[in-house]
């Protein structure tokens, strides 16, 4: 029986250079892989994001587009990740020394950027939890930023520094309306090939 491969391509986001920004493994699935499956090539790239998109059909949602739509889990090393809420980093207070015991996913630190750093903001997210000391460039933790910046600066659109080793540029807009955030930022694409199992 001959094993088709399931492409994939490593991508450092929000850089602009290769080696730099939040590394992600981004996995097309032709077909549906059990959760054991999933979570075993995330271990297996051991980055802080390893995402699966499989397309969907206009049988498998409402809204009819012309462009292509995609469904996406992705995973750490050791787990799902879920999309937190604003209101779960809105009165945190981060003693780093004690980030392993405290309750939740992790620690997000963020503060105003200088003026003269052409940043609304600056972060960093911990997560020793789910695999990660550090988040290079998190983009679930801007997802929450965004509606705590809006208020303190009184604006929907930022640019924000993650500020952690490899360190990273995002672009946000907070639309109010819809309840979303729109994340953008620049990749290099590193690797490219196939999974065989």
């Amino acid at each position: 029986m001959v094993k088709v491969g399931v492409k994939y391509a490593v991508v450092d986001a929000f850089t602009d250079s290769a080696f730099k920004g939040n590394p992600a493994a981004v996995c097309l699935l032709e077909e549906d892989k059990p959760d054991e499956w999933l979570h075993a090539v995330a271990r297996e790239f051991n980055i802080s994001a390893t995402c699966y998109l499989a397309r969907l059909t206009d049988s498998d949602h409402h809204l009819r587009s012309p462009n292509p739509r995609f469904k996406l889990r992705w995973f750490t090393p050791v787990a799902e990740v879920v999309l937190p809420s604003a209101e779960a980093v809105k009165d945190v207070q981060p003693q780093i020394e004690k980030i392993q015991k405290c309750p939740g996913r992790g620690i997000i630190i963020s503060g105003e950027a200088p003026p003269e750093s052409g940043f609304d903001f600056f972060s960093r997210f911990f997560c020793p939890k789910i695999g990660i000391n550090e988040d290079p460039v998190c983009g679930s933790a801007h997802c929450a930023l965004a509606p705590y910046w809006s208020k303190r600066l009184n604006k929907c659109d930022f640019v924000a520094y993650a500020a952690s080793r490899r360190g990273g540029v995002v672009k946000l807009h907070l639309d109010e309306e819809n309840n979303r955030v729109k994340l953008q930022g620049i990749a290099v694409t590193i690797m490219e090939g196939s999974i065989l199992v």
